[in-house]
């Protein structure tokens, strides 16, 4: 008994050492914890502190670079901004020194023209003197001849017979010479006259049109999906639509300018609906094309009441409208038409001529564009079809024939007509030309100079306006210098195709080098 209780005994106390232990044991872990979690959270705290400030470094760094991004484009802009003041002071000055050169031009040309009256009055009363002279001549000549009275009646009259013959010779080379320069002068008025009165600003039309989108987001939904909707609308337009890079827009392209403004509408109210779909597509497209042909009929009809042009077919009025979306090389056909008529009723009304005849010939010459890309044949032939088969007279329809020179002109209308024609399509800025063919005007040019002997450089320039020819001197004299320019300018007429005049300066120098030594 006293063994077990001692055994008891042991037991507990082992109980008491073994709880102790491991009580010691667990606040060792709980304080090695406690010391771990301490660290690991002063450690966060600094990879926190560390990350707060490499972020707020980044951040200086960014708006550092975005600052001296703004300062360089607004430095830039800046540059920009001065070159174009400096360019514009520069053409205003230009204008300035033209104006004053214009002035003193007026005052040398009133100077000159006084000068000339001046010079014609002496020269009449010389020619009066020498009258006079002449008659006292004859009186002592039949005084010393001691003719008969009718051997001197028949003397005399054979010599004012001579006289009169060499007058009449000397008039009428004079009246020639005074109508040709008179009708050189008229003509020159009249010209300048009608293009004054008719001058207008010209706008080149391209192939393309911008439509301009309220977010990026639209060109998804006007592309479709899987494309069927951008596929829908160039299927009922016609039109190839092109979504690129650019921001906010989308081009629309097409050699037909009435189906790629039938295009720009239907687009611009879909994307104004947002409803964009194949059949929503479709329907905005018909209802466009419906609307385009009223507008095209007012179009027509506004061009006769701003001519003043009354009693047109209304299907010529329908054909002149279409000629609005219609372009040649950049000019728009109908402004083009409305200027021929204003230009050949000008014209017309300073010569006495038939102002209603050319009016209306001017105005329809080119109605045949209307509908060139639908029927065989050129813009020429079908407008003679269409003026006859809509009841124009013959005089309206030949001086519309005339125009391209196909046929001979008959009366003073067709020939008003044709210049009035070349005159629209030759004035500066009217018309793009083909680069292809302007470079192989340049080059003729330049070979036709370069075909003269003596002849060492030709170069055109002033966009073709002018040759400036250098020669050797030592081949060609000062007075061939003044034949070779005339010769060169021939031989441009009668070879090259252009609008205007091109001007021939034939350069000769003369140098002479020695050297020191």
């Amino acid at each position: 008994m006293m063994i077990l209780a001692v055994v008891l005994l042991a037991a507990v106390v082992g109980l008491q050492l073994y709880y102790l232990v491991v009580r010691r044991s667990a606040q060792q872990v709980v304080q090695d914890a406690e010391r771990k979690a301490s660290e690991i959270t002063q450690t966060a705290r600094e990879e926190r502190e560390t990350r707060i400030r490499e972020a707020d470094l980044q951040a200086k760094e960014k708006l550092l670079q975005a600052r001296n991004e703004f300062e360089k484009v607004s430095r830039q802009r800046r540059s920009e901004l001065e070159t174009l003041e400096r360019r514009l002071q520069q053409k205003e000055d230009r204008l300035d020194k033209l104006q004053s050169e214009l002035a003193s031009r007026d005052k040398d040309v009133g100077e000159l023209e006084r000068s000339l009256g001046r010079q014609e009055k002496h020269l009449d009363q010389r020619q009066e003197e020498l009258d006079r002279l002449i008659k006292e001549e004859q009186h002592h000549l039949e005084q010393i001849a001691g003719l008969t009275a009718q051997q001197a009646k028949d003397e005399l009259i054979r010599v004012m017979e001579k006289e009169a013959m060499n007058d009449a010779a000397h008039l009428v080379k004079r009246i020639e010479d005074e109508a040709r320069e008179s009708a050189n002068r008229n003509s020159q008025r009249i010209l300048a006259n009608a293009i004054q009165r008719n001058a207008s600003d010209f706008v080149s039309e391209t192939t393309v049109s911008v439509v301009l989108l309220p977010n990026d987001e639209m060109k998804g939904r006007i592309i479709g999906r899987e494309g069927r909707n951008i596929r829908a609308l160039e299927m009922a337009t016609g039109v190839d639509l092109i979504v690129d890079d650019t921001p906010e827009a989308v081009i629309l392209s097409g050699f037909d300018p009435f189906r790629r403004e039938i295009a720009r509408v239907a687009l611009e109210r879909l994307i104004s609906d947002g409803r964009i779909h194949p059949a929503r597509i479709e329907e905005v497209v018909e209802k466009t094309k419906t609307e385009f042909d009223q507008r095209v009929q007012q179009e027509g009809e506004s061009a006769l009441l701003e001519l003043n042009i009354p009693d047109l077919h209304p299907e010529l009025i329908k054909l002149l409208g279409r000629l609005r979306y219609r372009t040649s090389y950049g000019q728009n056909v109908l402004k083009h038409s409305k200027e021929v008529a204003y230009l050949a009723a000008t014209m017309a009304s300073e010569l006495k001529a038939d102002v209603h005849v050319a009016k209306r010939a001017g105005l329809l010459h080119d109605i045949g564009k209307a509908v060139d890309r639908e029927m065989e044949g050129s813009h020429l032939e079908l407008g003679i079809d269409l003026l006859r088969k809509y009841g124009e007279t013959e005089e309206v329809v030949h001086a519309m024939a005339c125009h391209h020179g196909d046929y001979d002109p008959e009366t003073v209308e067709a020939v008003l007509v044709t210049a009035s024609d070349a005159l629209s399509a030759a004035r500066p800025g009217a018309r793009r030309e083909v680069l292809e063919s302007y470079i192989k005007r340049l080059e003729k040019l330049e070979d036709i100079a370069h075909s003269f002997k003596g002849v060492q450089k030709s170069f055109a320039i002033q966009a073709g306006r002018e040759v400036r020819v250098i020669v050797d001197s030592s081949k060609i004299t000062d007075e061939d210098a003044i034949w070779l320019s005339k010769n060169i300018a021939k031989k441009v007429e009668n070879e090259l195709t252009y609008p205007g005049e091109i001007k021939v300066t034939v350069i000769r120098e003369t140098r002479s080098v020695e050297l020191a030594r």
